[in-house]
């Protein structure tokens, strides 16, 4: 049956609203804070899946769900589901036109400025990265879910995206850059910077060892001896890993005794699903030892002070990473903070 086309900014037959250019008007006049900062995780970190953002910024899956639609069907977003041989997988989400134009024009620039279209965008859920990029997000989304059931006490203060360490650090590209914070009671907080390396089980062991000597550079140039930590799928494959990292050491770190000595790289290993707490939890097994393992604020090198936590609406003169647009803060703005809040039901 053939259908009218739908009037710019008003629902198709299909539940989405037709382009044209009206269509980020017609999403200005609906969209929330916390929905921009949707759009500017999306930006920043590629593709989210419904779980992640679940994590991230909603207490149920039905409030994230009902979210989600209402900005697919203003383009604010898109969604992709990748195929699987069994089972099924989750909605993954990337950012769409209308959601584009609305960060650009908070920018003062265009999408184009951004270094987003459309059809690069969508290019994802095609990647056979997908898996790889969504498990490190997962990682950083699950330490985002235990700061929200913390009551304040934690926090995960940065997460910056692949990308945006590329641009930032010429020598090492880790899959990403986060700071971990722990306030236990009554005590001082402790406080973790780290490099996540995920590692699906795929790469040979050689590969991810041979990263070692670029964080080494890094940590030559900058003098902050920043922990790199491998998150590994299995027990046989952090085994493998840490056998590796006790061999020679690697070229070009000829002042270290084993590839896990490398100067300056505090180093790490967890494996998916050990620890009762997540990432958060004492997963963490440092190398040159046999435990016990740790938890991630307790990975913070001694001596060193974090930078305090930045106000919102505290941005750096320049964006910083070397990317056209902030980074965001992975703490979304609070329901209560907003001008327009949705029915009880949805919070």
């Amino acid at each position: 049956m053939l259908t009218s086309p739908a009037l710019p900014g008003q629902p198709r037959a299909g539940g989405r609203v037709a382009r044209g250019p009206q269509l980020a008007a017609a999403l200005a006049a609906r969209i929330t804070a916390r929905d921009r900062w949707i759009l500017r995780m999306l930006l920043e970190h590629r593709t989210l899946t419904t779980g992640q953002l679940t994590d991230l910024a909603f207490g149920t899956t039905r409030a994230c769900t009902a979210r989600m639609s209402i900005l697919y069907q203003l383009r604010a977003v898109d969604r992709f589901r990748p195929l699987a041989i069994a089972g099924s997988t989750p909605l993954h989400f990337v950012l769409d036109e209308a959601g584009a134009a609305i960060l650009a024009a908070e920018e003062a620039t265009t999408p184009a400025g951004l270094g987003w279209r459309r059809d690069r965008a969508m290019a994802i859920a095609l990647s056979p990265r997908l898996a790889h990029d969504t498990g490190a997000s997962g990682v950083f989304t699950a330490l985002a879910a235990t700061a929200r059931a913390s009551g304040g006490r934690q926090a995960l203060e940065v997460w910056w995206s692949e990308r945006r360490c590329a641009a930032a650090w010429d020598h090492a590209r880790p899959d990403g850059y986060g700071r971990w914070r722990d306030q236990p009671p009554g005590g001082q907080a402790d406080v973790a910077d780290f490099f996540l390396e995920y590692d699906t089980g795929t790469e040979a062991l050689g590969r991810v060892i041979a990263k070692l000597p670029g964080y080494a550079a890094l940590a030559a140039r900058t003098g902050i001896p920043t922990p790199v930590l491998f998150w590994v799928p299995t027990m046989h494959r952090e085994a493998a890993l840490r056998a590796r990292l006790a061999g020679p050491p690697l070229h070009g770190t000829h002042r270290a005794a084993s590839a896990a000595q490398v100067p300056g790289v505090p180093i790490a290993t967890a494996v998916d699903g050990i620890s009762p707490g997540g990432p958060a939890g004492a997963a963490w097994l440092p190398v040159g030892g046999p435990g016990p393992r740790l938890r991630l604020a307790q990975l913070g090198q001694p001596g060193t002070t974090a930078p305090a936590a930045a106000e919102p609406g505290d941005l750096p003169a320049a964006p910083a990473g070397g990317l056209p647009w902030h980074p965001p803060s992975p703490v979304p703005p609070d329901w209560r903070d907003l001008p327009r809040q949705l029915p009880q039901g949805r919070r």
